[in-house]
């Protein structure tokens, strides 16, 4: 916040004292009229002007030395106000004391609502918590289940059968994904995220997210060109999975043909780029594309897009101190650039 000026001040306070300074002259000049008019001479009303300008010259000076000193209180108190009222400057008048009194009865409404409002937001992050892992009980049973089911070999199901099994599988396992994601959001919207910063292999972080979305990638036909990393970087594993398993998640979602790959950017050994062959990006999304709740073209076209993943995505990283920049072209793929070199945070 910026300190306020001497001059602005000054400014300022002539403003506020405009009225007197025009009385002022207003009394020095009716004293004239009548000493002209009664043929007194002119130096003596002269001199009691100047008198009287030079005592409230002082007068002005004092006292806009303790105006400034309030205003400075006042805006250093801006910058606190927020948790405590301890500082408010002693209330110069019936006037300034009114004010004050206002100021800490907003400032005690608001804190009410404050706490109001913490206390209904805790109370609905503690339900879907619950929810969340409720959830997952019958999402594992309906895994069970399916499992189960006889083969076509064992009980003459046809191929279509079959099909809708495998069709089955495949949305049971989006719904354990987009489960996965409200546990993460709610964990990263928690005061206290557990990061944990350690060396890793990036060859085995990458693998548990293709590992996990094999099934999708045989199911779509979609191949993978997976180069070799041979690199180790400091970050906390579990969340930059969930980062790499969003990536190929959208990936996945947006390619219905050709290939995705993953390597390290040949100009940066630390950069890990994800692309694929899938209907690209529009222009005019680019910019917003790490908002929270923006869909753009793509998102509005499927329908199923839930605007979170690559928001969470970006507020991951940024904890990390990892970047990301997305590039793409409709028609021409989406290229994804996580940079992984460097972290700027305390270390326990």
């Amino acid at each position: 916040m910026k300190e306020i000026s001497l001059g602005a001040a000054g400014k300022q306070y002539l403003r506020g004292q405009s009225r007197g300074i025009l009385l002022y002259c207003i009394f020095a000049g009716i004293f004239a009229l009548v000493f002209y008019l009664y043929h007194l001479p002119a130096e003596a009303v002269l001199y009691a002007a100047l008198l009287c300008a030079v005592l409230a010259l002082l007068v002005l000076t004092a006292d806009f030395h303790g105006y400034y000193q309030r205003c400075r209180v006042l805006r250093d108190l801006q910058k606190q106000i927020m948790f405590s009222l301890e500082g408010l400057p002693e209330a110069k008048g019936l006037l300034e004391k009114e004010y004050q009194e206002l100021i800490t009865a907003l400032y005690r409404d608001k804190i009410r609502l404050v706490s109001r409002a913490d206390n209904e937001r805790r109370d609905l992050v503690d339900y879907y918590t619950l929810w969340a892992h409720q959830i997952k009980t019958p999402i594992a049973a309906m895994g069970l289940l399916l499992q189960s089911l006889p083969s076509a070999e064992d009980d003459g199901s046809t191929a279509q059968s079959m099909e809708q099994n495998r069709e089955l599988a495949m949305e049971l396992f989006k719904i354990e994904q987009y489960v996965e994601m409200v546990l993460q959001y709610l964990r990263l919207e928690s005061p206290s995220s557990d990061f944990v910063l350690k060396r890793y292999a990036l060859d085995d972080i990458v693998r548990q997210a293709v590992r996990k979305y094999a099934k999708m990638f045989i199911r779509k036909k979609i191949s993978l060109d997976f180069s070799q990393l041979n690199c180790d970087v400091l970050t906390d594993e579990k969340w930059l999975v969930f980062v790499i398993e969003q990536i190929l998640s959208n990936a996945l979602k947006y390619t219905n043909r050709g290939k995705i790959s993953i390597y390290l950017e040949r100009d940066d050994a630390k950069t890990l780029v994800i692309a694929d062959t899938g209907i690209g990006i529009a222009g005019e999304d680019l910019p917003r594309v790490f908002e929270k709740g923006f869909t753009g073209y793509n998102g509005r076209r499927d329908k199923k897009s839930t605007g979170i993943g690559l928001y969470l995505c970006q507020r991951i990283l940024t904890q990390l101190s990892h970047t990301i920049v997305i590039e793409g072209e409709p028609g021409k793929g989406t290229k994804v650039k996580i940079g992984l070199d460097r972290v700027d945070m305390v270390m326990e």
